[in-house]
């Protein structure tokens, strides 16, 4: 039976068991999208990223949840290029490296920061937001067990997409954001014909010293929360520079401290608050676990 390396690094995170965990399977060109999502669904992880090096020299990577393919995420993308790395497959000629990696909608960059040749930090280039459908609060907010009290006033419920589409509720507080639980029967409901992947819901207060702090939530047979979402984090800051909601375009998000899985990322929004050119999102990877993948 064939075999394949596989590691598991958890993204967004400095310290083993914390941030959000995905398995990269390597070396994979042959193997079929209905392995892929078969592994990914046996890994049983919010995402499953598989990288194999391409005739040019760089990189192409898919991701998979155990449900579906998706074009872009962000943990994986930190926790694949970290691996990379480690393994020796991607060379450090410096302690800055900058790549193109390939994804199933095309390439983004990724810079690479190290020191003394140990990657510190891994900062991914998402792709130019796009502001889609707008939702009613009455419509949104009963799918998670909260009301319209619960919402940041004056806020807008919407769609933001920095390559993979999820929809933004701005929550007014911890307190709010805590009570947060998913209604299933009402989520589906809400999800049916829908513009978005996932929800993120987010306040304007960290938990240690991040300027924001989230949940996402998600819906079986993917995970129920998901401990960092390193590509809904960019939606959430083009959301935030858009609609004036942030003083300044680079901030510390945060994420799965109420999980148990501590986690946090170094973001930056470039451009005006109109015009948005990309979302930079970066932060710290360790891995915990390798071996070989038998199947």
């Amino acid at each position: 039976m064939p075999t394949y390396p596989i590691h598991q690094v958890d993204a967004f995170s400095s310290k083993p068991l914390g941030g959000n965990p995905c398995a990269i399977v390597f070396d994979c060109a042959d193997l079929k999208s209905e392995s892929m999502q078969a592994i990914a669904k046996e890994m049983n992880l919010s995402e499953t990223s598989f990288v194999w090096k391409k005739p040019d020299g760089f990189f192409r990577a898919r991701y998979f949840t155990p449900a579906e393919e998706i074009p872009l995420a962000g943990h994986p993308t930190i926790a694949t290029v970290f691996a990379l790395v480690e393994t020796g497959r991607l060379q450090m000629t410096s302690d800055y490296l900058k790549i193109p990696l390939e994804l199933r909608d095309g390439p983004i960059d990724v810079e690479i920061f190290a020191q003394n040749g140990v990657v510190d930090k891994i900062v991914m280039f998402q792709r130019k937001p796009q502001f889609l459908s707008t939702y009613q609060a009455m419509d949104v907010l009963p799918a998670f067990g909260l009301n319209e009290t619960d919402l940041l006033p004056g806020a807008l419920i919407q769609t933001v997409s920095t390559g993979t589409p999820q929809i933004m509720i701005p929550i007014k507080s911890q307190d709010s954001l805590r009570k947060a639980i998913l209604n299933l029967e009402k989520y589906k409901k809400l999800r049916k014909g829908a513009d978005f992947f996932s929800p993120h819901l987010f306040c304007l207060e960290g938990v240690e010293n991040g300027d924001t702090f989230a949940r996402h939530l998600g819906v079986p047979p993917d995970t129920g929360e998901d401990p960092f979402t390193g590509s809904a984090t960019g939606g959430m800051a083009a959301y935030l520079w858009h609609y004036n909601l942030i003083d300044t375009p680079t901030f510390i998000a945060e994420q799965g401290h109420w999980m148990d899985r501590p986690g946090q990322a170094f973001v930056e929004v470039v451009g005006p608050r109109d015009d948005i050119t990309t979302v930079k999102v970066g932060g710290s990877a360790v891995t915990v676990l390798k071996g070989e993948l038998t199947i």
